[in-house]
């Protein structure tokens, strides 16, 4: 565990972009451990999807397209929207209703406030919330999914939210957000199945407009972990793409001509 936490920690951090081979003795060396818990983790760190196998045997870290992002946040919705049908269908208790609503009050007195404390102060507050909408879905096999989609980059609820403390029109989605918050416990408590799953798949794709934010900010992309891991919009291997394409479209054009 020690292995894979600290190695997790230095891909997302930049320490090894995407690309890089990871070698064991290096890694040994540096992390402290012998081969074989190096060995668990990197396996580990393939299931999560930050590593890929090589041909030749051994790991390197994964490049993740914009594609790959907007699919794993379509797929959170999925799963986070089924959640909170579960506990709308299978129904919560008081207790469960008063620990939402208490944390809900706890994010509208910092939802409109504009400084960077209270950025931080949602982030903790948000998790808490979908940790209490996951528990009232009663569903260790969801549980286990969505840990899995949760571990990549970007994926998370609060992944891109501290990186837009200081863009004024991030203010905005998180109030859009906390509405969508309320919603979801209504249609909880209401066991309104259908309705909360609509408003959590929704709600998860407030994090494809946090990206769109933060991609046309990109003096604050450095400060999202697993940044160095993203194939920006325009990068080298967008463009030969694009230059792949253009002799396609020229044979299609002298064909007609």
């Amino acid at each position: 565990m020690q292995a894979l936490l600290r190695l997790r920690e230095l891909i997302l951090s930049g320490e090894f972009p995407a690309g890089s081979r990871m070698s064991e003795l290096p890694l040994v060396e540096r992390l402290g451990v012998s081969r074989t818990p190096l060995r668990l983790a990197l396996a580990n760190l393939e299931h999560e999807g930050l590593l890929e196998p090589l041909s030749g045997g051994g790991y390197a870290v994964r490049e993740f397209t914009q594609k790959d992002i907007d699919d794993a946040i379509e797929l959170r919705g999925v799963l986070e929207g089924t959640a909170v049908r579960f506990a709308a269908e299978r129904g919560v208790n008081r207790r469960q209703l008063s620990a939402m609503g208490d944390l809900l009050e706890e994010i509208e007195e910092v939802v409109h406030e504009a400084d960077y404390d209270s950025f931080v102060a949602y982030i903790g507050l948000n998790d808490r919330l979908h940790a209490l909408f996951l528990r009232a879905a009663r569903s260790p096999v969801l549980e286990r999914a969505l840990e899995s989609v949760l571990s990549l980059p970007f994926a998370a609820p609060g992944a891109l939210v501290l990186a837009q403390a200081e863009l004024p029109e991030s203010r905005e989605i998180l109030v859009i957000a906390q509405s969508h918050h309320r919603a979801i416990i209504e249609a909880i408590e209401h066991r309104e199945g259908a309705r909360a799953e609509g408003i959590g798949r929704e709600h998860a794709r407030i994090a494809k407009r946090n990206l769109d934010i933060v991609l046309a900010h990109r003096e604050v992309l450095d400060r999202v972990p697993g940044a160095s891991l993203m194939r920006l919009p325009g990068g080298q291997g967008q463009a030969d793409e694009a230059e792949e394409e253009v002799p396609a479209a020229s044979a299609d054009k002298a064909t007609k001509g």
